[in-house]
């Protein structure tokens, strides 16, 4: 980028993926009198999108792709889309009176390596939570279907679906955020300039760990005289992030084992199975897998693990590039055919719990 950084806004990137607690940390790191956490923009997916629109489009969604194609061919257009986010942010900072943007959207998991070229200079946050406990989330908030996900027939029914055009299903989609985007997001723990929080510790530490992520901000963390969960009421006029910190009054430590009781041993099955005994450990849950594993179950191997990643892999890049129609994107009904019946000739890559 040949711009001048200094002349531009204060960003910084809150990473997670849905039910992860992102919402609770953003709101924490909202009490701080220079810090704004909006609920979800969702910018940078929209412009690593721009120029795909949905096919009903009636100017013609080939017609509007290839057109901005070629005219931001002949520009950079990592400056243009720099500029324009730099002028969202910063008009937003300029009203709320503060100096340093957080932009906490889950699924940025899917935009790293376009986030990464516009703003190579911002810190990252990066929020790891047990995926055992976001799963149980998922199907206690969200009513996603855990079993589905290790039935074939239910999964290339979701895929049959989106060749009728019908409206992309919860369970697509929250598969992909566990099966590609845990690992995507483990993979970023290293990268400069990130810093990484537990959520376990930030329930059960909240003041201590938002003073270190503030101070890594270059914050002093004296403004925040205790992290709370109130004075949530400006998310009140927001469609996204998790409307359960409306009712709270307190930071309820209950989330971090509540898991133990919401899911039945297959559902721990179908969430080990997705993510993969080896990452569990490699994240720091190595003692929930020993739970699971006294509970009845079973590390199937690296194999089902990978077929997952490859199925969803596949289904991401077939189905609209990055993003994929798994989240919104259209695709030729004979792809989809292919990938549903690739999922029904293969079994073993989605094994039924036992």
């Amino acid at each position: 980028m040949s711009q001048d950084i200094k002349q531009l806004p204060t960003v910084c990137f809150l990473l997670g993926l849905p039910r992860s607690g992102t919402t609770l940390l953003a709101h924490l790191l909202q009490q701080h009198p220079d810090i704004a956490a909006p609920p979800e923009p969702w910018l940078m997916l929209a412009l690593e999108a721009f120029g795909r629109v949905d096919h009903r489009h009636p100017a013609g969604a080939p017609l509007i792709h290839l057109a901005t194609s070629e005219f931001l061919g002949r520009i950079d257009r990592n400056i243009a889309s720099r500029a324009f986010a730099d002028a969202a942010y910063g008009q937003y900072l300029a009203a709320a009176g503060k100096r340093t943007f957080v932009d906490k959207t889950p699924r940025n998991w899917l935009v790293l390596e376009f986030l990464d070229s516009l703003y190579p200079e911002a810190p990252r946050i990066l929020l790891m939570r047990n995926p055992y406990a976001i799963a149980a989330s998922l199907k206690s908030t969200w009513g996603i279907s855990l079993l589905s996900a290790g039935r074939p027939s239910d999964i290339a029914a979701c895929l049959a679906g989106l060749v009728l055009d019908q409206p992309v299903p919860g369970i697509a989609s929250s598969l992909a955020d566990i099966v590609l985007g845990l690992p995507t997001l483990a993979a970023h723990r290293g990268r400069r300039q990130t810093q990484v929080v537990q959520y376990e510790v930030l329930v059960a530490r909240p003041d201590e760990e938002i003073r270190r992520v503030i101070a890594g901000l270059g914050y002093g963390s004296t403004a925040i005289a205790s992290a709370t969960v109130e004075q949530a009421d400006y998310l009140r006029s927001s469609t996204f992030g998790d409307r359960k910190i409306l009712e709270k009054k307190t930071i309820d430590e209950r989330s971090v084992q509540a898991w133990q009781s919401e899911l039945s041993i297959e559902e721990m099955q179908v969430v080990t199975d997705l993510v993969g005994a080896d990452l569990l450990k490699e994240l720091g849950y190595e003692q929930d897998l020993r739970y699971a594993q006294q509970a009845g179950v079973v590390d199937k191997g690296r194999e089902v693990t990978e077929g997952y990643r490859q199925l969803f892999s596949t289904c991401k890049d077939l189905l609209g590039g990055r993003g994929g129609a798994l989240f919104g994107i259209s695709a030729q009904p004979s792809e989809l055919n292919s990938i549903v019946r690739q999922l029904e000739s293969s079994p073993r890559w989605l094994p039924t719990p036992p």
